[in-house]
């Protein structure tokens, strides 16, 4: 006979929207949950369906083996340290695995597990990759990095949050790294859409005539994706078989002129042509529009002086 473990006790810290979708699909779970906040009031639906709540960070941080901390940023996750740490006695914390689920760049975030070793905490970051109302569904998608082994050891309650877990490796700096480019990813991109809409509507096109085009554009980019990846690892620049840079642009130099004719802000737009008319100048002119990720890795855009040379 097969022995069914019980749900096992976790605490959650920040009952923000994230927070509080967290907790609740713990709860639903039939996980024992302790809850966290600097304010009470936002937890009261959650303590209405079982939830306890701890009277401070030291005690949350002490409730139990697994405690999921999601904030506004690691300043208020250090925060939280300092408040737990506050109290008389302690210089160090609670032996527990903490699971930073909270947002922040990925040097912060290794600062963050820097400061959790010395302080005794297991530490395990993640980042959420979808909203607040997919979590405890099958759309969640967190990506984890830390050490393998506290992944593994809390694998199966941390899949009371749904959907997929993605372990990306032991540096605690690397899920970060891969939220940061993601979303950079999707808010440049809602922030060109906005921008064609604006465009569009200048032209008497409303933005529902235009959004099915322009989920083919989307459709067409997602299918170059990969393609486009290969050939930045595989340092194949090329543009003999797809549009080179001269021919973009040449395209964005067209784009410019159109927003500016119609009274549309043509700053998003013209830095763009500036990136690519920087990576043209420094004698990359014949490639493909790969090229530009190794161009702008170089942490500028200005001329390549030894290109032009």
């Amino acid at each position: 006979m097969i022995q069914q473990l019980s749900p096992a006790p976790v605490t959650v810290l920040g009952m923000g929207p994230m927070g509080r979708a967290i907790a609740s699909a713990f709860l639903a779970a039939g996980h024992p949950t302790t809850v966290w906040n600097r304010t009470a009031d936002k937890t009261n639906e959650l303590l209405a369906r079982g939830a306890v709540w701890a009277g401070s960070p030291l005690a949350a941080l002490d409730a139990g083996e697994l405690v999921i901390v999601c904030v506004i940023d690691a300043n208020a996750v250090d925060a939280i340290f300092d408040r737990a740490l506050a109290e008389p006695g302690r210089s160090r914390l609670p032996v527990t695995t903490l699971v930073n689920l909270t947002s922040d760049g990925p040097g912060r975030t290794r600062e963050l597990a820097a400061r959790a070793d010395e302080l005794g905490v297991l530490y395990l970051d993640g980042s959420i990759m979808t909203p607040a109302a997919a979590i405890g569904t099958e759309a969640t998608r967190i990506l984890y990095s830390g050490p393998v082994v506290l992944f593994d050891r809390h694998r199966h309650t941390l899949a009371a949050l749904g959907g997929a877990a993605v372990h990306l490796g032991d540096d605690p700096g690397r899920a970060a790294s891969f939220d940061i480019a993601l979303l950079n990813l999707f808010w440049t991109s809602i922030t060109g859409l906005m921008h064609s809409f604006a465009l569009a509507a200048r032209q008497n096109v409303p933005a529902t005539a235009l959004a099915p085009h322009a989920q083919q554009m989307a459709g067409l980019v997602a299918d170059l994706l990969p393609g486009l990846a290969a050939d930045i690892d595989a340092g194949r620049f090329s543009g003999t078989e797809s549009a080179s840079l001269t021919s973009v642009t040449a395209s964005l130099g067209h784009i410019v002129h159109a927003l500016e004719e119609a009274g549309v802000s043509p700053a998003v737009t013209q830095e763009a042509k500036n990136a690519v008319d920087a990576a043209v100048s420094a004698g990359h002119e014949g490639d493909s529009a790969a090229r530009l990720a190794e161009f702008l890795g170089r942490g500028h855009t200005d001329r390549d002086p030894q290109a032009a040379g």
